[in-house]
């Protein structure tokens, strides 16, 4: 297998040619910051490289294999959001408004060095993770690899561009309204929010909304970092075979009023609960009531509230953009009152939205409304009118992290103009492993990563 081809063969492929003498990590590596050199300055998928922190990760990692030592992700090259803690470097959160240095590398950072992983780089995100785009004044756009003019969503949007162009073999990202699922289905990626606290994070994030997830080309790269950074589950044998019959109900309800779904993200989920259909399984059309006004009403009252929190808590919050802090300055004219009510209802939205599972195996809806954002399509918006535009277009995201249930972006197909569709599988609660299962069924009857971004491919 040439360099290029090992780039965009995704984490657990390059673990197996690392593992069997085919491939050296300081190739590898070397490749992969070849490529971020060639191709990020238009992509801008990193807030920093670590180029020769990795080359010497590499270098070490071959020397451990070749001492006889094993571990899942020895030598393979990864990279973490910048709203993850690694020693010695602000934790930015996507803003230039933090100088304090982190004491330790976060959990997550442990995991995956302990499992030999070299972490290549940070990602960028939207300041403060607000937005279904990765855009800033100070930071310029990042850019999606299967169009230079469409974003690659957000926040996590930096560490989809990057596995998705093929500079790392995957990477992680954090999900507080659909930040993981957002830009995997922009990018023709598989992305999984695992139930809340099923990967650790050393503090709760946004008052419990947030989960870290992993970002990748195929589902077994997505079950083996789950198995390092969750181990005991079982990801990876989950993956291995076809599910059991499963009872998948599929809705195409927005949680709200008068939200559009595009005939293409439509047409993607038919097709999918088709292709489920003759796998075998037992799909039926259901579009469950969801407490949407009380429901989503909660959310924008959380998301706000969390808004106002993480400015609070930064070194410089006065160079935030302008529109961050107008939205911080929302989240603070919040009444205490309206945030407590939001918190109480989230039990009873949960088991209201967990109604579903009682005869169903997995709920199947769209990621997004729409195809992907263009760059710099929502600019000239005012801040409120920019809110609500990203509520419709996420419109079935937000709930399962009020819920905490797993959830994952899988690709369903192309627009006609060539941008990444994908649908959304939630599982019942805890249960990553039947998510997981189902969508391995449907990469391997529908592949995806054998199309890769064009302009990408050196």
């Amino acid at each position: 297998m040439d360099l290029t081809d090992a780039c965009f063969a995704g984490a657990a492929r390059q673990a197996e040619l690392l593992r069997a003498g085919e491939l050296d990590s300081r190739d590898l590596v070397a490749e992969c910051l070849r490529r971020i050199d060639r191709h990020d300055r238009e992509l801008n998928a990193f807030r920093v490289v670590f180029a020769e922190q990795a080359l010497d990760a590499a270098r070490r990692a071959d020397a451990r294999r070749a001492a006889g030592e094993h571990a899942p992700l020895l030598g393979v090259p990864v990279a973490v959001k910048e709203d993850l803690a690694i020693a010695g470097l602000p934790t930015t959160t996507g803003t230039a408004a933090v100088d304090q240095v982190a004491a330790a590398d976060c959990t997550i950072v442990v995991r995956l060095r302990a499992a030999g992983a070299v972490v290549v780089g940070r990602t960028r995100m939207p300041e403060l993770g607000l937005w279904p785009h990765t855009e800033s004044s100070w930071a310029g756009a990042t850019r999606n690899p299967w169009s230079a003019g469409h974003s690659p969503g957000g926040s996590s949007g930096g560490s989809a561009a990057a596995v998705a162009a093929g500079l790392v073999g995957a990477a992680i990202g954090t999900d507080g309204a659909g930040s993981v699922r957002i830009p995997s289905a922009c990018t023709g990626l598989f992305g999984l929010k695992p139930h809340r606290d099923h990967v650790p994070l050393d503090r709760p994030v946004w008052g419990g909304l947030v989960a870290a997830g992993p970002i990748t080309r195929h589902v077994r790269d997505a079950a083996l970092l789950l198995d390092v950074l969750a181990p005991g589950h079982g990801h990876t044998a989950a993956v291995a075979a076809d599910p059991r019959r499963l009872r998948v109900v599929v809705s195409l309800r927005p949680w709200g009023p008068g939200i559009p779904v595009a005939g293409e993200v439509r047409d993607a989920v038919l097709d999918t609960a088709g292709l489920l259909t003759d796998l075998g399984h037992d799909v039926t059309r259901l579009d469950p009531e969801m407490h949407d006004l009380a429901g989503s009403t909660g959310f924008a009252a959380r998301y706000l509230h969390s808004a106002a929190t993480s400015g609070a808590a930064l070194d410089h919050p006065e160079r935030l953009d302008r529109r961050t802090r107008q939205v911080v300055a929302l989240g603070r004219a919040l009444p205490a009152a309206a945030v407590r009510a939001a918190h109480a209802q989230a039990a009873g939205l949960t088991a209201h939205a967990n109604r579903v599972f009682a005869d169903h195996d997995l709920l199947l809806t769209p990621v997004l409304t729409r195809p992907p954002l263009r760059i710099g399509e929502w600019r000239q918006r005012g801040t409120v009118p920019a809110l609500l535009a990203a509520a419709r277009m996420t419109t079935f995201l937000p709930l399962w992290n009020i819920a905490g249930n797993p959830a994952a972006a899988v690709p369903a197909g192309h627009t006609r103009t060539g941008l990444p569709l994908a649908v959304q599988l939630v599982g019942p609660a805890h249960d990553e492993n039947t998510v997981l299962a189902a969508a391995a069924q449907l990469e391997r009857a529908r592949p995806w990563t054998d199309r890769r971004p064009p302009d990408y491919t050196d």
